[in-house]
């Protein structure tokens, strides 16, 4: 059950900054609780002689916020009125000159009046206590306040609509009227009466165990979405790689020289490609050294490969194709599950022949990818960030409009999907209605668990504590 509002804490009235901190040319200051619009009326003075108590739902009034007979600034007040608030309480928004000075004073005579600052998420979570919105959603209230690109954003908000969450209460829906069946036979059991037709549960079982083993592998990418795509430059030594990453960031980031082993611990830099974080890490040089800083930044390379998304191997264009076969042994035993690995044969504007030189890579590695590159003159530098890109979005076009970003729900769907499968052991091998309705009642929970309809205080300390405050 949603936890309702049970002490003076929940009930009291909260003020905060909800702008960015620091000085700008206006800041928004939030108010929010039962007796807000008073409040706030107490320090409101309109030119008009219009109250806040008096004004309709969802308009603006132009004043000045004083206390005693100090004028502090003009401002414009907003009143919202329950149900019709982002909290679901009456609200009210006052939005005053940037000046950090005039932000503190509103604050000090709110408090003055009888407000308290809120803490972090408080907003966000009364609007959840609310019935404003779902866990689910709440938790994208903060993805997309902190979300740094297009990708990210776009996650956020087809959470924060509900799309995620609409599809676990059918589900839930759906568990909760077969394990009703399941439970009634037991109240009929010495009839021998079969509710719940067995082939049905089956059916229902595979496609919702189906669906959750796709949102459990849609974590991955999400996951990346969120923090940034992580792509490892790797390779032998002297082969630009680094060169690589400065031409990617078009600047002078990595260090580049012709003495080999120059890069001997990683460099990682963010790079946004169209909408999508890129983590591109430049690594060691693979190769066999008997110097010890070298070999643990090898040794450092070999893990950053293992956790790569894209592992983009160079090559030097201008040597023995057959040199490659080596190291990139190692890096394909290295790649982690479902990560993709792109060949780059750099330096080709010293290769006479570049088709003759595709050719004989291809027969050495047949079946990967691979793309000519000039990582120092900047030839096929954009080719190779659009086929990045493309990468991303096949993935996301793959994975549907659902993508699980958020460990939390990520450990709760696997949990149901669990349970979901020892119900479907359970009907398979002939088990007591009463023990597979047991299974049945776990994977609802966890469900419930994702969206709140299933809750406690401590899974709600969790969600909003790294909350920004003011929302």
């Amino acid at each position: 059950m949603r936890k309702r509002k049970n002490n003076m804490e929940e009930d009291s009235v909260i003020c905060a900054i909800a702008t960015s901190p620091g000085m700008g040319a206006i800041a928004v200051i939030r108010v929010s609780g039962e007796e807000s619009v008073e409040l706030c009326d107490s320090i409101f003075f309109s030119p008009s002689g219009k109250r806040l108590v008096d004004a309709l739902p969802n308009t603006v009034l132009f004043g000045q916020i004083r206390e005693g007979e100090e004028l502090i600034d003009e401002v414009l007040a907003t009143v919202f009125r329950s149900p019709r608030s982002f909290t679901g309480e009456d609200s009210v928004e006052i939005s005053c000159h940037g000046s950090v000075y005039i932000q503190q004073r509103i604050l000090q005579a709110l408090i003055h009046a009888g407000a308290r600052m809120a803490r972090p998420g408080e907003y966000t979570r009364r609007a959840f206590l609310n019935g404003k919105m779902d866990l689910t959603q709440a938790e994208a209230v903060a993805d997309l306040v902190a979300s740094s690109s297009a990708a990210a954003h776009r996650m956020a908000m087809n959470q924060m609509r509900g799309g995620f969450s609409s599809e676990l209460t059918k589900l839930r829906e759906e568990l909760l009227r077969l394990v009703a069946l399941l439970e009634l036979e037991l109240d009929f059991s010495e009839e021998d009466v079969e509710f719940a037709d067995r082939g049905e549960l089956k059916e229902i079982a595979l496609r919702i165990d189906g669906w959750l083993t796709r949102l459990c592998d849609s974590f991955s990418l999400g996951n990346v979405i969120k923090n940034g795509v992580p792509v490892a430059i790797v390779g032998n030594t002297n082969v630009g790689k680094s060169t690589l990453l400065n031409a990617l960031l078009r600047e002078e980031r990595a260090i580049v020289s012709d003495v080999a082993g120059t890069t001997r611990d990683t460099i990682e830099e963010t790079l946004n490609l169209q909408g999508v974080i890129f983590r591109f890490v430049d690594t060691a040089g693979i190769r066999n050294t008997s110097d010890q800083v070298e070999t643990i930044g090898i040794e450092r390379t070999f893990s950053k490969i293992g956790q790569a998304k894209i592992v983009l191997l160079l090559v030097d264009a201008t040597k023995c194709v057959e040199d490659i076969i080596p190291y990139y042994g190692q890096v394909r035993e290295s790649l982690a599950a479902g990560a993709r690995l792109v060949v780059l044969l750099n330096k080709v504007d010293g290769v006479a022949d570049e088709g003759a030189l595709l050719k004989q890579v291809a027969a050495v590695l047949p079946g990967e990818t691979v793309m000519p590159l000039s990582a120092k003159y900047g030839k096929n530098v954009s080719e190779l960030e659009r086929f990045l890109v493309d990468i991303v979005q096949a993935d996301l076009q793959e994975a549907d409009d659902v993508v699980v970003s958020n460990v939390r729900h990520y450990e709760a769907l696997f949990a149901a999907r669990e349970a979901i499968r020892r119900s479907l052991e359970g009907l398979v091998s002939g088990l007591s209605g009463e023990f597979v309705a047991q299974d049945i009642r776990e994977c609802i929970h966890y469900l419930g668990e994702i969206t709140g309809a299933i809750t406690n205080d401590a899974i709600l300390g969790f969600v909003f504590e790294h909350f920004c405050i003011g929302k």
